[in-house]
């Protein structure tokens, strides 16, 4: 499990972030990241008549708010299924719209210089999460393509073998079977 120092100074190295009224959302953040999560970017809004920090990641976009009443509300939208985001910009604050699956998330009252980080964040984790190569082969398709064409040269000059009667057709049958098997 992370510790929330460590959290505290990944939030400290994303630069200017707005964390207004979080700070028990922040605490819990040890709780809810995996130790392979790392935090992109991070802000602050409201949503449904409550302030939720927004906290997006390689995997995800959380959602944190800590009710005086009814303790701890997290949500949370995976990245491969956020269709678009957005963010609009006024005098002092602004507000992001993600739109996941048909669902439409609207979080006003950030910071307005927090607004488009987030939203870039969000974009380029999604590029990224696209993007992502699958695990390697064990052949690239230029060495399948000379592997086959090794095996059938193996096979032609066998063929040849034979047809000059340097083999019998037992042997052949063998060497064949031999070469087919290392395929």
């Amino acid at each position: 499990m992370r510790t929330l120092e460590s959290i505290k100074k990944e939030i400290e190295d994303l630069g200017e972030t707005d964390l207004f009224g979080t700070a028990k959302e922040v605490s819990h953040l040890p709780e809810v990241l995996a130790d392979d999560e790392n935090i992109k970017y991070l802000t602050s809004g409201i949503t449904d008549g409550s302030t939720w920090l927004i906290v997006c990641t390689q995997k995800r976009i959380i959602m944190l708010d800590y009710g005086m009443f009814f303790g701890m509300k997290q949500s949370e939208m995976a990245l491969e299924n956020i269709n678009s985001i957005s963010y609009q910009t006024g005098l002092f604050l602004g507000s992001i719209e993600i739109w996941h699956g048909g669902a439409r998330m609207l979080i006003e009252n950030c910071g307005k210089k927090t607004v488009k980080p987030f939203c870039d964040a969000v974009n380029k984790a999604i590029k990224e999460l696209k993007n992502e190569v699958p695990p390697a082969q064990t052949t690239t398709p230029a060495e399948k393509s000379t592997d086959d064409d090794d095996i059938v040269g193996k096979l032609e000059r066998l063929a040849t073998l034979k047809e000059k009667g340097i083999l019998t057709d037992e042997e052949f049958a063998t060497q064949k079977a031999k070469i087919l098997s290392n395929m």
